[in-house]
């Protein structure tokens, strides 16, 4: 005769049901989660339209070039007496900041277009020490500017009229934004860049942290 089954300990049974408890929890908590992620990918705010510009080498760039490649993009003038000087210094600081993995690139586009010739942007490129392997100078047709800068990337720029100037070179007003696209062209997030040093800062981690999103999706 066969001796009765022997019956768990309550305290195994105690704990294999906390066992299973537990493991309930830290798969309601990964949905959770991962419900979280997608509530925080970056909203498409626009579809960034072709475009046909010149780089500071006088090579022809279009959308079509950059598609794959997740870009941040800002628009100055190399002659600006304000904030263009600022503005690409902190450009500089996301090139380098940005792993060596990262294919991200950067984009400045110029307001004054009739000044800043390719050989001036390459110029204006040096000054900056920027790595034109990832960080690119564009000019163009004022019109063509104006397609790409304020019809899909939202960034403004106002030729000041002459009794308005501060200076001679005080030509325009723009958008002190740098604005992020995806790898399909889309116009994903805008990030101001003034403000005091600690906002850049964070405004800084919060592109880095962006462009690192977007290049993981598909």
């Amino acid at each position: 005769m066969n001796p009765p089954p022997r019956k768990l300990p309550w305290t195994v049974v105690i704990g294999l049901l906390l066992l299973v408890m537990t493991l309930a929890l830290a798969f309601l908590l990964a949905d959770l989660k991962s419900r979280g992620a997608l509530k925080a990918r970056l909203p498409v705010l626009g579809q960034v339209a072709d475009f046909n510009l010149t780089n500071q080498n006088n090579v022809a760039v279009t959308l079509g070039d950059l598609r794959g490649q997740v870009w941040a993009a800002d628009i100055i003038f190399t002659r600006c007496p304000g904030p263009c000087a600022r503005m690409t210094r902190q450009m500089k600081e996301l090139e380098t900041a940005l792993p060596p993995e990262s294919r991200a690139k950067l984009i400045s586009l110029t307001t004054d277009p009739e000044f800043d010739t390719p050989a001036v942007l390459t110029m204006y490129a040096t000054r900056f020490s920027a790595e034109t392997n990832r960080w690119t100078f564009l000019t163009g047709t004022k019109k063509e500017i104006g397609h790409l800068a304020i019809d899909s990337l939202k960034l403004s720029m106002v030729e000041k009229k002459p009794e308005e100037r501060a200076s001679d070179d005080d030509l325009f007003i723009h958008s002190t934004y740098i604005v992020l696209v995806d790898k399909h062209g889309q116009l994903r997030a805008v990030y101001h860049t003034d403000g005091e040093q600690a906002d850049w800062t964070k405004s800084k981690q919060n592109i880095l942290n962006a462009i690192k999103q977007l290049e993981h999706e598909p």
